[in-house]
């Protein structure tokens, strides 16, 4: 039993040796990404995660596989980097507490979902890439700090099938971080040559799939306190159209269900990306993945049922949203871009 013990032992300390040199080449020869940052942001239930997915697996992007949470002290924040506190501490705020429960339990899109996706991810990697790529500055910046952390996520998904070629941008999703104006300010800063692009649903859709939503239950289940949310977001929207101008592309979320491949062909001439097949399904790691649905579980494809929603609703309701939205959605309407 001693020398079983001993053999396992001496399996285990050879084991975490291979790790060790598979892993240093990826820390010797990692290439900087330095990429402009794509968000994708506006209130939930708006089609944001299935935008992020549309751009995975595009040969000239790198698309962050999962809703961006960098946000401290919370997600829709945007982070505050004291660049003359300890680096350490960009790192820990910046750090994606997520990839820990993909790495080991796979990445799904809901949890009602039985598909799980392999998401090999070593955070280690991370964090030694991360500090790796701060040395090379002769003098950090605050782009210089987020450029790290890409570099390191990048880096440290094991499997992504994506990582080489050349890139034009970093696209990712964070829900409602475009709503306060302070946030899109300090974006624009550190990526002055990035794109927002926000999605306005037709709120007597929205509501119903805001509603129904697992995770929402109690944020969207009062309707005059949901609108509110719809409207707060539809107005930092046009907001934002107007001061950032030809850095924000405002889309109908109702064309991008509808008008799949109008959409993306448009979204490939604004980023100034060869357009392909791959952007029309939504997929994690090239692979088709489901929609994220408030209703009847539905196979990978686009979901064109979600134009239906109001159907759901009573006409009490119907006329509420109607009475109370009508004014600003008919302003972002009028500022979103043309598709054709």
């Amino acid at each position: 039993q001693n020398l079983q013990k001993q053999m396992t032992t001496q399996q285990l300390k050879e084991s975490l040796l291979h790790l060790e040199q598979s892993i240093r080449p990826l820390l010797e020869n990692y290439r900087p990404i330095t990429s402009p940052r794509i968000l994708i942001s506006q209130i939930q239930r708006s089609g944001g995660s299935m935008l992020s997915q549309l751009f995975d697996g595009n040969p000239e992007l790198h698309a962050h596989p999962h809703e961006l949470k960098v946000g401290y002290p919370k997600k829709f924040i945007w982070p505050t980097i004291d660049l003359h506190s300890d680096p350490e501490r960009w790192f820990t705020a910046l750090f994606e507490d997520s990839v820990l429960d993909h790495f080991k339990h796979g990445y799904k899109k809901m949890e009602k979902y039985e598909d799980t996706f392999l998401f090999i991810f070593l955070p280690t990697v991370q964090r030694d890439i991360f500090f790796r790529y701060l040395k090379t500055a002769s003098v950090i910046t605050q782009r210089d700090v987020f450029d790290a952390y890409m570099t390191s996520y990048f880096c440290a998904w094991i499997n992504n099938q994506n990582l080489s070629g050349e890139k034009k941008y970093v696209t990712a999703f964070t829900p409602r971080l475009s709503v306060e104006r302070e946030n899109m300010r300090m974006f624009f800063e550190t990526y002055p040559d990035g794109r927002l692009i926000s999605l306005v649903r037709d709120p007597k859709n929205w509501y119903p799939s805001a509603r129904n939503h697992k995770t929402n239950k109690n944020k969207y289940d009062e309707i005059c306190k949901a609108i509110d949310q719809w409207k707060e977001s539809t107005e930092a929207m046009v907001r934002n159209k107007l001061e950032f101008n030809e850095r924000v592309c405002l889309l109908r979320f109702e064309e991008l269900v509808g008008e799949t491949a109008a959409v993306m062909r448009y979204l490939s001439g604004f980023l100034g990306i060869e357009f392909k097949d791959i952007l029309l399904t939504p997929t994690f790691n090239k692979t088709p993945i489901k929609p994220n649905t408030s209703f009847k579980l539905e196979p990978p494809s686009i979901m064109t049922s979600v134009l239906s929603r109001q159907n759901k609703l009573k006409p009490a309701e119907l006329d509420y949203i109607e009475k109370t939205t009508g004014e600003i959605y008919a302003r972002a309407l009028s500022l979103a871009d043309r598709i054709n």
